[in-house]
């Protein structure tokens, strides 16, 4: 059973949610939604890396943080809520120099205050090289 308030969403759809912001900036684009995950997709580039041109630990934590907090947004309705971040961590188990990282969002708790995210976040060799964790809080939209 899907986890989202809204059923129809379409990748591209999510992918409006990055356009003029950081994720655009990035070159970050959603691509896969399941029942209970979201995908994203980051490149390692000029754009991302740092001085000795490893994948910068900031773009994995904005790639996580662009994740889950979408998942969240998806899961409340809008209409009546706003999602916002509230702690992230991460975990930099390895370095990446070059390719398309992958990002996977999937829930470790959906309360009606607080979702937890776990965002484990993979090389183009599919080898884990950074996990996060963000915790979303669920206000009344004023």
């Amino acid at each position: 059973m899907s986890i989202w308030f809204k059923q129809d969403i379409s990748l591209d759809q999510l992918d409006q949610l990055n356009k003029n912001n950081l994720g655009e900036h990035l070159g970050m684009q959603f691509t896969g939604i399941g029942e209970n995950y979201l995908k994203a997709t980051m490149p390692v580039d000029h754009r991302t890396q740092q001085p000795y041109g490893l994948l910068h630990g900031g773009a994995s934590v904005a790639l996580a943080e662009t994740l889950g907090s979408v998942g969240s947004a998806l899961i409340i309705d809008l209409d009546k809520y706003i999602c916002v971040g509230i702690e992230i961590n991460a975990n930099h188990i390895r370095s990446v120099k070059s390719g398309l990282v992958t990002g996977i969002a999937t829930p470790v708790h959906i309360g009606a205050s607080t979702h937890v995210w776990e965002i484990k976040i993979y090389d183009d060799k599919e080898k884990l090289f950074c996990i996060s964790r963000l915790t979303v809080t669920i206000l009344n939209k004023r």
